[in-house]
């Protein structure tokens, strides 16, 4: 689906029944909470339908023909490509923000800056270091994006997450939408209205983020990867489209912003994908999740009882070759989704690729860890040393002084030869164009 943004907003995008127009980012606001309002306890629709696709069905008995709303199920790209396209519509819309009134004065909003580059440094310190070759302005509006972003995912994953339901996500929708109308609830939250009055930041990645709480709060399980795909646009995904208009792009670069964007989603689904292979013995054992596809553990003979005990032969002790065979597959993925980002990585204005590429390089040498323990990663946790970090960084300085012209070719996925015909089937190899 691509909708039309020149000032109409479907469904979709709102999460009520009726396509409605409007002539402000603050009236669409408002129309959106009267709705959630008038449906307190239903769940956010922004990320599960196109919209009402209405049809004139014949009239009974020779009456009237009559109108049929029906609703459709975005695919997890569908879900990605609304979200993007609303983000490079808003940049066109807002090039410079959207300028919202500010009950906080200049002392107060340099204060509630610093706090988060705090946050920032305590959690993120290579990401922090690479922010500060950034302006000031820049890097400012990237840590009040980072510390919503982790004050986001600790409701789900902090230590009240015991406590979490779908009503407190729904108060948490609400002050989002008041802090992008100008009236922000605390002082993080403040910096962040800073930040959407000075960046075309658009809310639409920010409300993807929190509906990927929700489905952390109910889903446990992933049939297909296009399920699983959703979810890593919805948690890490959101972030590129977060922070790509803050970041900027080179004012050499005459392409579409499309692959700029492309780019930066491809990022987020790397390093998600990258973080789920890392943790699938963290989240079977302590939290009952297992972040992969249904379909492609039947395809390699692998059952969910199988990782939830860890995959170890029962004669050697060492992973299962079946296991190792289904991580090649799934490192292969993850790699090819980190090629990708590369394309559009050297597009970034000059100040904001270190960073970018510091993440990059690190991240992805966690799957080279994951090589390195055997692919066990039930009872061994795969990370990066600090000395190969350290060495990591001046790497990345010179990727970044330097753009390839060249990207890295794409790498085949590796399936097992009793998978051909199912693989077919299913297409992983399509997906993976995702």
């Amino acid at each position: 689906m691509q909708a039309s943004f020149s000032g109409r907003v479907l469904e979709g995008s709102l999460g009520h029944e009726e396509a409605c127009w409007f002539s402000s980012p603050q009236s669409l606001l408002r129309t959106h909470r009267r709705s959630r309002r008038r449906n307190p306890g239903a769940p956010c629709r922004a990320t599960l339908t196109t919209g009402p696709r209405v049809t004139v069905a014949p009239g009974g008995d020779g009456g009237p023909p009559r109108r049929e709303v029906a609703q459709q199920r975005l695919s997890g790209k569908e879900v990605e490509d609304r979200a993007m396209w609303a983000t490079i519509e808003w940049g066109n819309l807002h090039p410079h923000g959207l300028q919202l009134p500010s009950r906080w004065g200049p002392a107060s909003l340099e204060d509630a800056y610093l706090r988060c580059g705090s946050i920032t440094s305590d959690y993120a310190k290579t990401f922090y270091l690479g922010t500060k070759l950034m302006t000031p302005e820049k890097a400012r509006a990237i840590w009040a994006i980072y510390v919503w972003c982790r004050r986001t995912d600790e409701l789900v994953d902090g230590p009240n997450a015991s406590r979490m339901n779908p009503r407190e996500l729904d108060r948490w929708e609400e002050r989002l939408e008041e802090l992008f109308d100008g009236r922000p609830y605390d002082v993080y939250d403040a910096a962040l209205t800073a930040t959407i009055s000075n960046f075309p930041v658009s809310i639409q990645p920010f409300r993807d983020m929190i509906d990927g709480m929700r489905m952390d709060l109910v889903k446990a399980r992933y049939e297909t990867y296009d399920e699983l795909y959703e979810y890593c646009y919805k948690v890490a995904g959101t972030v590129g489209l977060m922070t790509t208009p803050v970041m900027g792009v080179d004012p050499t670069y005459k392409g579409p912003m499309e692959a700029v964007h492309r780019a930066a989603l491809a990022l987020g689904t790397a390093n998600q994908l990258t973080n789920i292979l890392r943790d699938v013995g963290e989240d079977a054992v302590e939290r009952n999740r297992i972040y992969l596809p249904r379909d492609e553990l039947d395809m390699f003979g692998i059952s969910e009882a199988e990782v939830l005990s860890g995959m170890f032969s029962s004669t050697t002790g060492r992973i299962d070759d079946r296991w190792q065979r289904f991580m090649k597959f799934q490192i292969a993925r993850a790699r090819q989704c980190f090629a990708d980002a590369e394309a559009g990585v050297d597009n970034l204005d000059t100040d904001a690729r270190w960073p970018v590429w510091s993440a990059l390089i690190l991240y992805r040498q966690i799957l080279d860890a994951i090589e390195r323990n055997g692919y066990n990663n039930f009872t061994k946790r795969a990370y990066v040393p600090k000395w190969r970090k350290y060495l990591s960084l001046p790497m990345a300085f010179a990727r970044a002084a330097n753009p390839a012209v060249i990207a890295e070719p794409a790498k085949k996925l590796l399936l097992p030869a009793s998978a051909t015909t199912a693989a077919s089937a299913t297409g992983p190899t399509d997906r993976l164009a995702k």
